[in-house]
């Protein structure tokens, strides 16, 4: 089953690392279309500024006037950059700035002609100016210089078209593998969830068989006990490492998405662009493509990873708890318990909830962590799970019997229903109404830890009127009750 899930976990890195490809490959085609654009706007920046040089010298050498002289001194200067910039545009194709070579001669000379009219014409020699513009093949130059410039655009026209097709085929292409990126992505966490949920079962299996076993025999049943711990240090080692090993691979999926996410963004900015431009270019299908399904699926795998890492995180510190060394203390509980009721009096006032501490409690000798998380862990829940429209009141009270020590966490919340009264406790199950976050692994733990520490815990629940989850540990904790 390892193999399988780490097989997947190899196709899904493959599968993204095609989608990252395909969307380099995607904006190298935007980009191309994007050129196509600038050339095709350096022409038409070329031929106006041509045009307008023209028809202001024509009529400043009709009727000398200075708006048409303002005009010339606008566009004129502009010629030459315009040539320039098309020139530098076309470098990247051989038979486009040969044709730009072939016009620069023209343009060349007739920016020439059109200077010197203007000159001649501001010096006063209109008449020397007149002349020279009727013998001149002007009008004929121009017309020559747009034909030439309609075949550099017509054949823009035609790489626009190509560029464009070979963009929408490289989107099309993306989409296909980000849907089968996005399922395989499922497929990994379905069977991942799965795995990890059977193991952690296994764990919690386990530990509970061996706590029935410590408690209900003695001598004859201590060999037992060893084999059972030592299956359940294994369980643990095993999930450990593959909670650990599964972090690495989804770390690397989590950055693909961050990739892809940026590479959304382009698409969807090209589109827009090109929508502007030539908006007929730009169906409907690519638009909600663009702007629809790839946010879309890219949110759906990030929300699924995100999911992915809380569960590995939940396992990893279900493992570290199991493996963590219990170091004893004495404790006194009054205290403990008042300072965790302290720490969540805020959290409390804002759900409308407040604690009552009934005092003495027994002592214990324990381990602290664990104690604090047990009682942490009942005492927030009883602050979440309050029942609509009273205020919430959870009392905490302990008292001793012989050697136990037994604690119970009382509220008047929404209760639980009879039928859950022992699947609360079990990996990833919740019960009621799901209007709070959580994993479903709170109180697994919490009895993973009564266990070890040689004790239980239970509850009683009627619904709509409240729940006393009951802790039963020993006074002194022992070497015995920690192998349980």
């Amino acid at each position: 089953m390892l193999v399988g899930l780490i097989s997947g976990f190899i196709l899904l890195i493959a599968g993204f690392a095609l989608v990252a490809a395909g969307l380099r490959n995607s904006n190298e085609s935007a980009r191309l279309v994007r050129h196509t654009f600038e050339v095709k706007d350096a022409i038409g920046d070329l031929t106006v500024a041509l045009e307008r040089s023209e028809a202001a010298r024509r009529g400043y050498l009709i009727e000398p006037d200075p708006y048409r002289r303002q005009v010339y001194e606008e566009w004129a200067p502009q010629i030459v950059p315009s040539l320039n910039r098309l020139e530098e545009l076309v470098s990247d194709s051989p038979a486009q700035s040969e044709s730009v070579r072939r016009l620069r001669p023209i343009v060349v000379k007739e920016l020439a002609e059109i200077e010197r009219s203007m000159d001649l014409a501001t010096s006063g020699d209109f008449a020397t100016a007149r002349a020279e513009f009727s013998g001149s093949p002007g009008l004929s130059t121009l017309q020559l210089i747009r034909d030439r410039a309609r075949r550099i655009n017509a054949v823009e026209e035609g790489l626009l078209r190509e560029r464009q097709d070979a963009a929408r085929n490289q989107q099309n292409f993306v989409q296909l593998l980000l849907l089968l990126t996005g399922t395989l992505l499922a497929g990994v966490a379905a069977f991942t969830f799965w795995l990890v949920r059977k193991f952690t079962r296994e764990l919690l299996d386990s530990q509970k068989r061996l706590h029935r076993l410590n408690t209900d025999l003695e001598g004859a049943v201590k060999e037992r006990t060893a084999d059972l711990q030592r299956a359940n240090d294994e369980i643990q080692r095993f999930a450990y490492i593959v909670s650990h090993d599964l972090r690495s691979p989804l770390v690397n999926v989590m950055g693909f998405t961050s990739e892809m996410e940026r590479a959304d963004k382009i698409v969807a900015d090209f589109v827009t662009v090109v929508e502007d431009k030539q908006p007929e270019l730009v169906s409907d299908e690519v638009r909600f493509a663009a702007r629809e399904d790839l946010p879309e699926a890219i949110g759906f795998i990030r929300s699924s990873t995100r999911k992915m890492d809380r569960l590995i995180n939940a396992i990893l510190d279900l493992s570290r708890q199991g493996r963590r060394v219990l170091t004893p203390e004495m404790l006194p509980m009054d205290r403990l318990i008042g300072d965790i009721a302290a720490n969540l009096e805020v959290l409390a006032a804002e759900r409308d909830a407040r604690f009552i501490i009934e005092e003495p409690m027994p002592s214990l000798r324990h381990d602290r962590l664990a104690v604090e998380q047990i009682f942490s862990n009942l005492m927030e829940n009883a602050t979440k799970y309050l029942q609509s429209g009273r205020q919430g009141v959870i009392m905490v009270r302990g008292r001793r019997e012989g050697s136990r020590a037994i604690f119970e966490v009382e509220d008047n919340g929404r209760g639980i229903a009879p039928e859950d009264h022992e699947r609360i406790f079990e990996l990833f199950r919740r019960s009621g109404q799901q209007d709070q976050q959580g994993e479903g692994i709170g109180l697994a733990n919490v009895r993973a830890l009564a266990y070890r520490l040689g004790g239980t815990i239970t509850v009683r629940s009627v619904l709509s009127e409240g729940s006393t989850f009951v802790v039963d540990l020993p006074v002194e904790f022992s070497e015995e009750g920690k192998d349980q």
